[in-house]
């Protein structure tokens, strides 16, 4: 099976290339599966009932998230009765929604998904390493194709996990830093690697913000309001190709749009 993830979505512009691009790659490609990132879908920064729905009716399957899902109160009145959105596992267990999921395909294969937040350079929470093998445990019961969606700032962090993970799951994908970079691989094990997918935004901008605005703050050092950049909007995603039966990735492809 072919499994298409979409690195992190940044506002408007992001979702309208989405919406025009994810179908013809589907199409193109002969994917299974489509998972986005799109917890800077909401005028850059968290994810509403609207935008989710958006998304979801463009022929994504289900959306992760990360440190900027509670930006918008409206997450609230959709993270605790949908599947198709999820937070990250290792924040606390009493907060709203789930850290992870299963999803049925046409085919009958069954995925499952799961988000976690990094620690370094980031909020304390849990430890993302003890939170993923609680998921792992129950998804397992259900299939060997896993996905994780490591959504931290350090690649270090996301490097570790991803050789924590091998033979453990199907794949690890890194997000959060919005830049795409140039070492996906199948690890020895049989798990398909990549330290961050990119991002769905301007090409011309500061991860997806108007240069301006924060070239103002970093010169000046005064608060500035990071707009969403417009313009040539690039999609970076991977395609990630993994054995259903076994769970193991045969290949993992960077595509940029």
């Amino acid at each position: 099976m072919k499994l298409l993830f979409i690195g992190d979505i940044v506002g408007r512009p992001g979702r309208d290339a989405v919406c025009e691009r994810v179908p013809e790659i589907i199409k193109e490609f002969s994917i299974d599966c489509c998972i986005a990132n799109a917890e800077n879908a909401a005028g850059g920064s968290g994810i509403t009932p609207k935008v989710a729905d958006h998304l979801l009716s463009s022929g994504v399957d289900l959306l992760t998230s990360g440190d900027h899902i509670w930006r918008n109160s409206e997450i609230f009145q959709l993270i605790d009765r949908t599947d198709k959105v999820i937070r990250p596992a290792n924040f606390l267990t009493t907060v709203p929604g789930r850290g992870s999921t299963v999803i049925k395909l046409r085919s009958g294969v069954q995925i499952g998904v799961i988000n976690l937040l990094g620690r370094v350079f980031m909020n304390p929470i849990e430890n993302p390493f003890q939170a993923v093998m609680r998921e792992i445990e129950s998804i397992k019961k259900q299939t060997s194709v896993i996905l994780v969606d490591v959504h931290a700032e350090a690649t270090s962090e996301k490097i570790a996990m991803g050789w924590y993970l091998d033979g453990v799951v199907s794949a690890v994908v890194g997000t959060h830093t919005h830049v795409p970079t140039a070492d996906n691989k199948v690890l020895p094990n049989g798990t398909a690697y990549i330290t961050d997918v990119g991002m769905v935004g301007a090409r011309y901008s500061v991860l997806g913000r108007d240069v301006h605005a924060v070239l103002k703050h970093f010169t000046t050092g005064l608060p500035a309001r990071f707009t969403v950049a417009e313009g040539d909007i690039v999609l970076h995603s991977v395609i990630i190709d993994i054995d259903e039966h076994t769970g193991k990735a045969r290949d993992i492809i960077r595509l940029e749009r």
